[in-house]
């Protein structure tokens, strides 16, 4: 199944909010992404913004805010991940409260490493 188009509304929010942190944008999803410490913290997908959170964070947001979901692209569940649709996004400080958790739960995360392109070896 295609997904749909990525919300311009949503990414032109999400990419306001972005200036605030030291973080690197690229596309995934076809949408703006943003990492720190090489690791996907949040991004746009179709109508939702993603966040990534830890366990007790992602418990939290799904007792306070009924409509976040785990993040399923693909019909897979993405450990770590979550989806804020817009009826929650729209709310600009409870969004801000949880992109600073997310952020902040990326950069605890050990630092990733690049992997090799399939079929070459690192040189030594």
């Amino acid at each position: 199944m295609p997904w749909k188009k990525a919300s311009k509304e949503l990414i032109i929010q999400l990419e306001k909010l972005m200036r605030h942190y030291n973080c690197d944008r690229r596309q995934m999803f076809g949408s703006p992404t943003f990492f720190a410490n090489g690791r996907m913290f949040t991004g746009v997908h179709e109508d939702t913004i993603i966040l990534r959170l830890s366990a007790a964070d992602q418990k939290e947001i799904s007792t306070v805010q009924q409509d976040v979901t785990p993040f399923t692209p693909m019909g897979r569940v993405m450990k770590d991940y979550v989806a804020i649709p817009v009826v929650v996004a729209s709310q600009e400080t409870v969004l801000k409260h949880w992109l600073d958790r997310s952020f902040e739960y990326t950069k605890s995360l050990p630092p990733k490493i690049a992997k090799h392109p399939a079929g070459k070896k690192a040189k030594i």
